[in-house]
């Protein structure tokens, strides 16, 4: 007989390295943490690493702490505290402690003393620069510090007194005594503390010196009993250094262990936190959560499914090559899920009138909501004498291989009749104000053509009970390309088009409910809808998937 094989579900190299682990009894319990710095809001690259870390939790049924890296007061707020708790939400994951840097200062300051005391830590007067210049490159060594070797009685002295604020903001700073020799640069000799006079959101004024981030991060993992302290690939070449301050600070079990993938890129995105705070400074955009924006934020107002988000993240993968992926990738997957997910409806974003001479009473029709959806269910319309198309659908003289209403010509009204062109008007400057049509009564949708030809159907919706609306159409922040981002940026990259109209029953919808505008696109509803007699719409994504599956 033969041996049928279980089927083994492929890994990536992480998870390869968490089940080794666990096969080898290094650990029973997995442990991350997602570690944002609370400077600024979460954007798309984000979001992979948010992928990763809570994806280790529900797969291992581990845990994964939130930490906030709030070790630079200078440019930390509450509002990207909560902004951070909020997204991380809204993709569905939940922490087992929100915890902070902060928490763990004294405790920091206890272990940077004990490096003191055994000779791998010392003051230093050098500036920034003086710091810079004296690191060596590649080829060179760096130059040690005419004060590396201070005794440790001066050293704790003068740590102390940095504390106690004695000395101005960059005229000490502590490093580690590591080897100014070293092929790595990240070993000659870092600073792991500096003086920086600046309120701390959570511990006021008591500290005046802080710890680096690549002192801070091991130590913190290490406290909270982290297994695998995930990251993108450029911290790469700082895993000696994490790895020097967990074992001199004691920790020398082997965990936690950090381990690097490579962090996602997009094209036309931006993922530099620091630009999009100058485009939020500089009114480029209307916030952190402006619709354009790449934050988790702005993907949220602008109608984006935090399903769909999450599925794209599982889909690039993890690997250790960096690589840029085509944002049409992640709107396909957006694409994919409100196809399934959004009723249909009919809106018409500049309308112009159609009158139906030969229609005396108003009828009332079914409309299918969603033809994918698993449960069918039907929404109902009503047409009367006077309706609204798209002023595109109607020409005068019309392009090569035009499908719709033309002088003379037939259409047939998306779920209703087919009409047939009787006249039209138009204005002083040549512009079509109202189309007048006859429909044909045994052409009701579902029944025969009554013999007749019809190519093109189009969506209308009825004068009298229609909602007024505003749509809200976004383009790319960057036009395509390389380049500074400020020589890139799209103009017009946000039109408004404030005189469309909807079907009847968008006036009795949510802010956020997500709908397909048939031969349009995918839009959501604003978080301020229907307040004050307003409706708006900010697009999602347009019809047409650009990515090839």
């Amino acid at each position: 007989m033969e041996e049928v094989k279980e089927e083994v579900k492929s890994v990536n190299f992480i998870e390869e390295i968490i089940n080794d682990d666990l096969a080898q009894g290094k650990t029973d319990t997995i442990i991350t943490r997602f570690p944002p710095e609370p400077n600024g809001y979460l954007h798309i690259g984000h979001a992979k690493s948010l992928c990763i870390n809570f994806g280790m939790k529900e797969k291992y049924h581990g845990k994964c702490n939130l930490r906030y890296d709030d070790t630079n007061p200078s440019k930390e707020d509450i509002e990207y505290v909560n902004s951070i708790k909020e997204d991380i939400k809204w993709l569905g994951f939940e922490w087992d402690q929100e915890l902070y840097a902060s928490d763990y200062f004294d405790q920091m300051y206890q272990y940077a003393v004990d490096l003191i005391k055994k000779g791998l830590a010392y003051v230093c007067d050098y500036s920034a620069e003086e710091i810079k210049n004296t690191r060596g490159d590649l080829q060179h060594p760096g130059q040690e510090s005419p004060w590396r070797n201070r005794s440790v009685e001066e050293n704790l002295k003068l740590f102390e007194e940095m504390k106690d604020g004695k000395y101005a903001d960059g005229e000490k700073v502590l490093r580690a005594k590591i080897d100014m020799a070293s092929p790595n640069m990240n070993m000659r000799d870092p600073v792991i503390y500096r003086i920086l006079r600046a309120t701390h959101e959570r511990t006021g004024d008591k500290w005046c010196i802080y710890p680096m981030y690549d002192f801070a991060h091991p130590i913190e993992d290490a406290i909270e009993g982290i297994t695998h302290s995930i990251c993108t690939l450029e911290f790469e070449d700082h895993r000696p250094l994490y790895d020097w301050v967990k074992i001199n600070c004691g920790y020398t079990t082997g965990y936690p262990r950090q381990i690097e993938f490579a962090r996602l890129g997009m094209k036309r995105t931006i993922m530099s936190k620091r630009y999009l705070k100058k485009l939020v400074e500089t009114g480029k955009v209307d916030g952190w959560s402006d619709p354009r924006m790449p934050t988790l934020s702005g993907m949220r107002e602008r109608g984006y499914p935090p399903k769909a988000i999450r599925n794209f993240c599982e889909a690039i993968g993890v690997s250790k090559a960096n690589s840029e992926v085509d944002v049409a990738m992640l709107e396909h997957f957006v694409r994919d899920n409100l196809n399934l997910e959004a009723n249909r409806v009919m809106v018409v974003k500049d309308p112009i009138k159609l009158t139906i001479a030969n229609m005396a009473e108003d009828e009332v029709y079914e409309i299918e909501d969603n033809p994918n959806a698993e449960v069918k269910t039907t929404h109902k319309v009503t047409i009367s004498k006077n309706i609204y198309i798209e002023r595109d659908d109607f020409a005068v003289v019309p392009p090569p291989k035009y499908k719709r209403l033309v002088p003379g010509g037939t259409v047939r009204l998306k779920g209703s009749y087919i009409l047939e062109y009787v006249s039209h008007s138009v204005d002083e400057n040549g512009n079509v104000t109202e189309v007048v049509c006859n429909y044909i009564p045994e052409t009701i949708q579902g029944q025969a053509n009554a013999g007749m030809k019809v190519k093109g159907v189009i969506q209308w919706v009825n004068a009298k009970d229609c909602v007024d609306l505003v749509l809200h159409d976004f383009d790319y922040l960057l036009l395509d390309g390389e380049g500074d981002f400020d020589t890139r940026l799209t103009p017009d990259s946000h039109k408004v088009f404030a005189n469309a109209k909807g079907e009847a029953c968008l006036k009795d919808i949510k802010p956020y409910d997500r709908f397909q505008f048939m031969r349009i696109g995918y839009y959501s509803a604003v978080k301020t809808y229907g307040q004050n007699g307003k409706y708006e719409f900010n697009q999602i994504t347009g019809l047409k998937d650009s990515y090839g599956k």
